[in-house]
C-alpha cells in the first residue's frame, strides 16, 4: 500500500515536516510504502483558470504537477500538512491545491470515476503559532474539498495551537504520539487486503484493466497492482476510450516494469496475460493463466470484448476465496 504525504511548509525540517514525518515512518514500519513529497520544493505554477481541464480534463501547465497526479491516483492515503499562514494553507500548498482542478474536472464534468476513489482515505495534519480560537476551520474546509477533488476521504485532522519555534513540536506532550497513532488507525486496514498482481506484455492493456476493475470493484479488500514483462511508453489509447465507455477513469497511468510492481512486497497471487515464459514466478506464489487475446492493433470493438472480458474474470476472483485451492488449480 502507498501512503503520500504533501509537506507544504517553505521550512526545511521545520515543526510541520517533523510532524509528517514522524507520520509517514510510522506507516512504514508498520509494512506501507511512503513518499514525503515536499510541495514547496517542487516547480508548480499557480492556476491559469483557462478552463482545459473541464474542457479536455487535462492541465496544460507543464511542470513537476504533471508527474503528481499520478502519485495521487496511486495513493491509499494522502495527508496533506502545512502550518497556518493567515487562517489558511501556505501559498505553495495553496497553488497545489489549485492544480488539483484537473482531477476535480475529470469526475464532475467529465463524470469519470477513478477506481482508487472508494476506498482511499485523506487526512490533515496542521500547526499554527497562536491560539485563535478558529484558526483551524479555513484549512480544515480546504482540505475537505481538497481530498474529495483528488478522490480521498476527509477522515479527520491532528491540529496544534501555539507551535512557533525550531522543533517546538517534538516538545508537545502528544503530538507525536498523536501521528503514530493516527497512521497506524488509517494503515492498519489497508495491510490486511490480499495483493494480486496483473501481468502482460506491454502493461500497457490487459493488466492495465484488470488492476483498475479490481480496485473499483474490491480495492478494500484487493490491493492491485499490474506490470508488464516488456513495458511500452504509454498505456493503449484504445484502451483508455473503452474504459471511458464505462466512465472507468485510466488517466495518469504509466506502464512499468515487474520488478517495480514486485519492489514493496511479495503479491498473493499473479494472474499472467500473454507474456507465457517472460513473465516471472514467484517462488512459492500462486499463478493464474489467463487466455485473454493482445488487443493490439486490433480495432476498438475487439477491445471492447477483451474489456468484457476481462472484467467478468476479475468478478469471477471476486466472487470466490482469492486463493482457495481450487481457484488456483483452474484458469478462470
Amino acid at each position: 500500500m502507498f501512503v503520500l504525504g504533501l509537506q507544504g511548509s517553505p521550512r526545511i525540517k521545520g515543526n510541520t515536516s517533523i510532524l509528517l514525518s514522524t507520520f509517514l515512518t510510522e506507516a512504514e514500519r508498520l509494512g506501507a510504502h511512503a513518499h514525503h513529497l515536499d510541495v514547496a520544493r517542487k516547480n508548480i505554477s499557480p492556476c491559469e483558470e483557462c478552463g482545459a481541464c473541464e474542457e479536455d480534463g487535462f492541465c496544460p501547465i507543464d511542470d513537476d504537477m504533471q508527474q503528481i497526479y499520478s502519485l495521487l491516483r496511486q495513493a491509499d492515503i494522502v495527508v496533506m500538512a502545512t502550518p497556518i499562514f493567515f487562517y489558511g494553507p501556505t501559498a505553495q500548498m495553496k497553488a497545489f491545491i489549485d492544480r488539483s482542478q484537473t482531477l476535480w474536472a475529470r469526475r464532475y464534468v467529465h463524470k469519470l470515476v477513478d477506481p482508487g476513489r472508494n476506498w482511499r482515505r485523506g487526512f490533515l495534519l496542521s500547526l499554527g503559532a497562536t491560539k485563535g480560537k478558529n484558526l483551524f476551520e479555513g484549512v480544515r474546509l480546504t482540505a475537505k474539498y481538497f481530498l474529495d477533488a483528488v478522490g480521498a476521504s476527509f477522515d479527520g485532522s491532528l491540529t496544534y495551537r501555539e507551535i512557533e519555534g525550531s522543533g517546538e513540536i517534538a516538545k508537545h506532550p502528544t503530538a507525536l504520539t498523536d501521528a503514530k497513532k493516527k497512521a497506524k488507525d488509517l494503515v492498519t486496514p489497508f495491510l490486511k487486503r490480499k495483493k494480486v498482481l496483473f501481468l502482460c506484455t506491454e502493461n500497457a492493456c490487459r493488466s492495465q484493466m484488470a488492476s483498475a476493475f479490481a480496485q473499483y470493484h474490491a480495492g478494500d479488500r484487493i490491493e492491485a497492482e499490474s506490470a508488464g514483462s516488456a513495458p511500452a511508453q504509454e498505456i493503449n489509447p484504445l484502451m483508455e476510450e473503452v474504459m471511458t465507455e464505462k466512465g472507468i477513469d485510466m488517466a495518469f497511468r504509466k506502464p512499468k516494469p515487474i520488478e517495480e510492481a514486485a519492489r514493496f512486497g511479495i503479491p498473493d497471487l499473479i494472474v499472467s496475460m500473454g507474456c507465457e515464459e517472460t513473465c516471472p514466478i514467484f517462488p512459492g506464489v500462486p499463478n493464474l493463466e489467463w487466455p485473454v487475446p493482445d488487443p493490439a492493433g486490433k480495432p476498438i470493438e475487439i477491445m471492447r470484448q477483451i474489456r468484457e472480458e476481462v472484467e467478468e474474470r476479475v468478478v469471477g476472483i471476486l466472487q470466490k476465496k482469492l486463493i482457495s485451492p481450487t481457484l488456483l488449480t483452474k484458469q478462470i
